[in-house]
């Protein structure tokens, strides 16, 4: 039984979000750090910090909320381990009119829809945020 890292990264987040949680924590992989890492620059999270408890690498992602509404509203997994889903440049489609973004993995590393057509790449669509 395989497990899917990012839909259970995105599960934590979007469980936060439904508690309106300040922050929450999940294990560290450089996969994981990446993804939040995006969100930050997008400005859909407060900040990422890679925390040493125990010996352990953590994540903590603080989330953001303006007027006590956050700032994501949906996180969809897109690509899963039984279908993988690949994306031309020329078929990356805006999300929600630009206000949303879809976050890919290329040959050239973990980037957003906008990276990606400005470098004139694709890849394997991860998810998409908004």
């Amino acid at each position: 039984m395989s497990k899917d890292v990012i839909a259970d990264f995105l599960t934590v987040i979007r469980n936060g979000i439904m508690r309106s949680k300040g922050f929450v924590t999940t294990q560290y992989s450089k996969l994981r750090h990446e993804i939040a890492l995006i969100l930050k620059e997008e400005g859909f999270i407060t900040d990422v910090v890679v925390e040493n408890n125990d010996g352990q690498k953590q994540v903590k992602i603080v989330l953001k909320y303006v007027d006590g509404e956050s700032v994501i509203h949906e996180m969809k997994r897109i690509s899963k381990p039984s279908r993988r889903i690949y994306k031309h440049i020329d078929n990356i489609k805006p999300v929600i009119g630009g206000l949303g973004v879809s976050i890919l993995t290329t040959n050239k590393g973990i980037m957003t829809d906008k990276t990606a057509q400005q470098q004139r790449v694709g890849g394997e669509l991860i998810c998409t945020v908004w």
